[in-house]
């Protein structure tokens, strides 16, 4: 008797016909698909991260949180390709609660001029909370970073409510514990860098869409940065090097080229 034939592999299911109003059924999603959306992006500038971010960018109107080992790091290499464009467009970028004072002249010369830049200064959480409610509420359109370390679930929430009134994108910073608890936020990710030179290293926690576990590489440095690390001289490339010793070549082939 011959062997019956395997199964074919299962497949999702076929959405169900739902009696909504049209503008409504695009904003629908199955959770085994990759979410697209109605909302507006901005490109992130990184074409490999792009490619597995909903829509294609940085999504506007909802938060997006960035947790992180250290604030202070990384922030900028990855964030400032997409801040450029906004800028391109007319927009503003507004700082709330930055853990340092942002180097001007460095960002000027990547493309984000100092008259685009505004910096609120909020010292404890509930300063930080209500500037960044208000930055969303304005109309104009911007880029919010926000630094809330000590933000709890209902304050997310309520920053969520208030992002989706806003027309560009929102960073939300926390330190890396708070990804062991639920969030709001569409969007969730991990900022990390890889060994020297330092890639960025960004792993997917949340997104409208199947989950992605490998962390995305992104071998990006300002342009000031780049011109100092020329790709035959890169410390990496060199195997049998420790830590520390890539750290002495890195910093023996800045000197020579600044020299």
């Amino acid at each position: 008797m011959p062997a019956a034939a395997p199964s074919p592999p299962p497949s999702h299911p076929k959405a169900l016909p739902l009696n909504l109003p049209p503008h409504l059924v695009q904003a629908v999603w199955s959770g085994h698909a990759f979410g697209g959306g109605v909302a507006p992006v901005v490109p992130s500038g990184h074409a490999a991260l792009d490619a597995y971010l909903p829509g294609g960018g940085w999504p506007c109107q909802a938060l997006t949180e960035v947790l992180q080992a250290q604030a202070g790091q990384a922030e900028w290499r990855l964030l400032l390709p997409a801040l450029v464009r906004l800028i391109q467009r007319g927009g503003h970028v507004l700082l709330v609660g930055a853990p340092w004072h942002p180097q001007l002249t460095a960002l000027s010369r990547e493309g984000l001029p100092e008259n685009r830049l505004v910096c609120i200064d909020a010292h404890n959480p509930l300063e930080r909370l209500w500037a960044t409610e208000q930055a969303l509420k304005a109309g104009c359109l911007s880029a919010v970073l926000a630094w809330l370390p000590q933000v709890r679930a209902e304050a997310l929430r309520r920053l969520q409510a208030c992002a989706a009134q806003h027309a560009g994108p929102v960073f939300i910073f926390r330190p890396e514990p708070a990804g062991q608890a639920a969030s709001p936020a569409p969007l969730r990710l991990h900022l990390g860098l890889g060994p020297c030179p330092h890639p960025l290293q960004v792993r997917l926690l949340k997104r409208r869409g199947p989950q992605h576990e490998q962390p995305i590489v992104l071998p990006h440095w300002p342009a000031g940065l780049a011109s100092l690390l020329p790709a035959p001289a890169l410390p990496a490339a060199q195997p049998g090097l420790s830590e520390v010793d890539r750290h002495v070549a890195l910093d023996r082939t800045a000197a020579s080229v600044s020299a």
